[in-house]
């Protein structure tokens, strides 16, 4: 096991403390639990987008966005339709 010196600013230390106190662990554990639970959800979602992405059709996407209806736009800076291809480098 490491020691790692680690910075944390007093607002969230505090918030940090309540929620290992309420959870009845120490802070050290509340650390430990929220870095694994992170790493965790960064390395499952590379895992499903690199799964996904190989099945991925571009081609298809584009057909099923060619069906939708232009429809009046609600929020500026809100697009209905196609996207612009060049940005999505899909021919």
């Amino acid at each position: 096991m490491s020691n790692y010196a680690l910075r944390v600013p007093d607002s969230l230390l505090a918030r940090a403390r309540k929620v290992a106190e309420l959870d009845h662990t120490s802070i050290n554990q509340f650390f430990v639990i929220a870095i694994a639970e992170k790493l965790a959800s960064l390395e499952s979602e590379r895992l499903f987008l690199s799964q996904r992405a190989v099945r991925a059709d571009p081609k298809a996407v584009l057909a099923i966005l060619d069906r939708v209806k232009d429809r009046e736009v609600k929020q500026v800076g809100d697009r209905v339709g196609r996207p612009n291809r060049r940005r999505t480098g899909v021919k």
